[in-house]
């Protein structure tokens, strides 16, 4: 008999500050879409339910207007210039009861696509790991970044990080080697924070075709 599918949400954080790019990041046009939009859709194409985090404000509402097509539920961070860890802590109070897990995903990584995230999923419903993270690259010089699927039970410790401009990297450490990481693409690894990035990410789009 097959193990029942487990229910994973998909949670984009996408309350950032975006000092670096100079405008809401969140709302730059990539390809014609809103920038978020890339981020959200690959996490619709695999997690149910959905929940985004957003910023007060005129961005905020941006942002839901870019996802308007997409079945998200939305969440304010009220302070996102208390880092990325801020949004972890918003998400984790805000998600749904009953989850066996959950997976975070950056909204200015327009790269990581669906595929992505279903190996994502397809390792932990394999091995039911704590956790189940992305590593850019190979060997020793591969990059640990979003997106992170965590255990249901690892979701409350989320509450009670600390302020900074990351994301849980001591809850993660705490698992040891029961941490899962699954190699991607070097190539994948592109966080937008700059016009540069943009351009970049633009440029990528392009080669795909």
């Amino acid at each position: 008999m097959l193990p029942e599918p487990r229910r994973v949400a998909g949670v984009l954080l996408a309350a950032g500050r975006s000092t670096r790019m100079g405008r809401p990041k969140q709302l730059a046009v990539l390809g014609g879409h809103p920038l978020c939009l890339y981020a959200a859709q690959a996490l619709a194409g695999v997690y149910a339910p959905l929940l985004a985090v957003i910023p007060p404000g005129e961005v905020g509402e941006g942002v839901r207007a870019a996802l308007a097509g997409l079945p998200f539920a939305f969440a304010v961070n009220p302070h996102p210039e208390r880092g990325l860890a801020s949004s972890f802590r918003v998400a984790a109070a805000h998600l749904p009861p009953g989850l066996d897990g959950a997976a975070f995903a950056l909204a200015d990584m327009p790269l990581v696509g669906g595929a992505q995230h279903a190996a994502l999923l397809s390792a932990f419903q394999a091995t039911n790991a704590p956790v189940v993270m992305a590593a850019y690259g190979e060997g020793d010089g591969a990059v640990r970044a979003p997106p992170h699927l965590l255990r249901a039970h690892l979701l409350p410790h989320l509450l009670t990080l600390p302020d900074a401009d990351h994301g849980p990297r001591r809850v993660i450490a705490a698992q040891g080697r029961a941490a899962l990481t699954l190699n991607v693409p070097a190539a994948l690894l592109l966080d937008v924070d700059t016009p540069e990035g943009l351009a970049q990410a633009e440029a990528a789009l392009k080669e795909r075709g």
